[in-house]
């Protein structure tokens, strides 16, 4: 029996559909191969709106089309987020109250060009916190779609950093508050699937076996061979 299509699935289809349409778009210079594109970002903004229902598909489809770009700038990627696991010397755990939705959860942000990953992570932290850190370890490297957290292509990638001064001064714009929390005293609401809290903990405490990532499902890009 195959499993139940859920509305995640629903998203992630739309998105795959979308994103070829779009790097199709940005490649051809066929007029044909144009209308066909077209077609497919139609249905795929069909798609995603029966999981949001409250963005009409032509909104989405046009929103899609606007983003096409030619050559290399057109081949359609999932953005990348860098996040941040700092402990301090009590192994307390670094949150910031995001301003946008109250809720909890380490200091984030868009990869910002010109910067690695850490460095990201690094910025990050001091900008929301005020707080300067040192880096440590990868946690994780996911797919947030995969994970459920987001609704548009993007992996985020997570360091395990250690504090090495600074002040608390939470960002004027982009967080509410932040602070310095114990396993058993956490902020609520906490943000997204709580599963990153033990990953988080067993990292400050030392014990992080491996960094996690999405196992792989079935390769949909190779024929089935007999």
């Amino acid at each position: 029996m195959s499993e139940q299509v859920t509305g995640q699935d629903l998203l992630g289809w739309a998105e795959t559909l979308a994103g070829i349409a779009r790097t199709g778009l940005g490649f051809t210079e066929s007029l044909y191969e144009q209308e066909r594109y077209e077609e497919i970002l139609k249905v795929a903004a069909q798609i995603r709106s029966t999981v949001a229902s409250e963005v009409a598909p032509e909104a989405v489809a046009d929103e899609w089309m606007r983003m096409v770009g030619q050559g290399v700038a057109g081949y359609v990627t999932p953005k990348a987020a860098v996040g941040a696991i700092v402990s301090n010397d009590e192994n307390e755990i670094l949150l910031v109250q995001r301003a946008d939705s109250g809720v909890w959860l380490y200091p984030t942000g868009w990869a910002d060009i010109g910067y690695s990953p850490v460095e990201v992570a690094i910025k990050e932290v001091y900008e929301e916190t005020g707080i300067h850190c040192e880096p440590l370890t990868l946690v994780s490297i996911v797919d947030g779609m995969r994970q459920g957290f987001t609704k548009i292509p993007l992996y985020s990638m997570v360091f395990c950093c250690k504090a090495v001064g600074g002040e608390l001064q939470a960002h004027p714009l982009e967080t509410s508050d932040c602070g310095w929390f114990a396993r058993d005293a956490l902020p609520e609401p906490l943000a997204g699937l709580e599963s990153w809290v033990d990953d988080a903990f067993a990292a400050i405490d030392g014990n992080l076996a491996s960094v996690r990532f999405d196992s792989p499902r079935s390769v949909p890009w190779q024929e089935e061979t007999h």
